[in-house]
């Protein structure tokens, strides 16, 4: 039994700065590789995959320590976007007048969004952009990056950095850590948001879940213990008998998202559980609801090859403009040397374990009935 620690990126003020492009190391059923991959929009970008038995986890640090992909044995967790990434930020316009260059990138199982801003892009008075898509943080670099491989634990940690900090303005800095365990096909992580500025800041955090084949199909399933729920848009008001199921893809079909509150367990943890349409193989997503309280749920049930896949968003807020959450009170407040933690998990699981899933919120949905909104709210959509 033994235990060992790799600094792969080490960057941040007062240190030395090295990065290891590298990597192959094994201990027992655990393992870390590293690369940088080479030719169009990937070229340059740091590839870290991270083994614990069946188990496969692919982090991208170049990305805001986004996740690619989850392979558990042979079943992929992911999407196939018809971005063909990972996508190296260079060539990610953030800043094009429309404010959705975000998408140029978009290709991740897991992509952070905040920290600034999370959500629509946001234009002043003039009809200059303001805040766009989603935010920067998914398009920013690690300045650290270690991996422990923990035999006796049988567990692999990642830890890591990202600074969003613009001079005059805000200063903010997440570090996260994320662990296998080789006897579960889970990921869980744990996100540390805090202001380093010597000024008050606010901040907003959401995480862009997504999920494509072969766990989405027609008769996929999502199962939840809903509090409270409403379409975000008239596109989505046709939808609320049938917002927990999914359909075929169909070329042009716009997208529709669904606003929510879920209800949590005893340890304030929610669960939202996707479920293949054959009903063996499901992924759960659970998250704290202290500080995550809203929920988006994305259905973009387009063609194959124009991105077939739905999003599940736990957030500080919901994805509306920036200003309109903050005029809603929906931002985070951090006083100097404060921080917010956020803690989730990604699961596969098959067989009996569905079932038990599936039974489990049952009884925590059974405490009270779902309020669903057959139009917007107000006060959640700008509409």
């Amino acid at each position: 039994m033994s235990s060992q620690t790799l600094q792969l990126i080490t960057s941040h003020r007062g240190a030395s700065f090295f990065g290891v492009d590298k990597v192959d190391v094994s201990i027992g059923p655990l393992a870390v590789r590293s690369r940088r991959l080479a030719g169009g929009r990937r070229d340059g970008v740091l590839l870290v995959e991270l083994v614990a038995g069946s188990t496969k986890v692919y982090v991208l640090p170049d990305r805001g320590l986004g996740i690619w992909k989850i392979m558990a044995g042979e079943f992929e967790l992911g999407w196939q976007s018809p971005v063909h990434g990972p996508v190296h930020p260079r060539f990610v316009p953030l800043a094009e007048p429309s404010g959705l260059g975000w998408l140029d990138g978009f290709d991740e199982l897991v992509a952070r969004c905040g920290l600034v801003s999370n959500g629509a892009p946001d234009f002043d008075e003039a009809g200059r952009l303001f805040h766009p898509l989603h935010g920067r943080i998914a398009n920013l670099p690690a300045h650290h990056l270690d991996v422990t491989l923990d035999d006796a634990a049988g567990t692999i940690t990642l830890t890591g950095a990202v600074d969003e900090t613009r001079f005059h303005f805000h200063a903010l800095r997440m570090t996260t850590s994320l662990t296998l365990h080789a006897d579960r096909q889970r990921v869980s992580w744990t996100d540390t948001v805090k202001n380093i500025s010597d000024r008050p800041a606010t901040m907003q955090m959401l995480y862009h879940v997504n999920f494509g084949p072969p766990l989405l199909g027609p008769g996929a399933e999502l199962v939840a213990a809903v509090e409270e729920l409403a379409p975000r848009d008239q596109t989505a008001a046709g939808d609320v008998g049938t917002w927990n199921r999914f359909d075929s893809p169909r070329a042009g079909r716009s997208e529709q998202c669904h606003f929510m509150r879920h209800r949590p367990d005893e340890k304030g943890m929610a669960t939202a559980m996707l479920v293949a349409p054959e009903g063996r193989h499901a992924a759960c997503l659970s998250w704290r609801t202290d500080t995550l309280p809203c929920f988006t749920l994305w259905k973009n049930q387009a063609g194959l090859a124009d991105g077939y896949v739905t999003g599940l968003e736990p957030g500080t807020n919901f994805p509306n403009p920036r200003s309109y959450e903050e005029s809603q009170s929906r931002v985070v407040p951090l006083a100097p040397n404060a921080s917010m933690r956020f803690d989730l998990a990604i699961e596969h699981l098959t067989g009996p374990a569905v079932d038990a899933t599936r039974s489990r919120l049952a009884a925590i949905a059974a405490i009270a009935p779902p309020k669903v909104h057959a139009q917007p709210k107000p006060g959640w959509s700008r509409a």
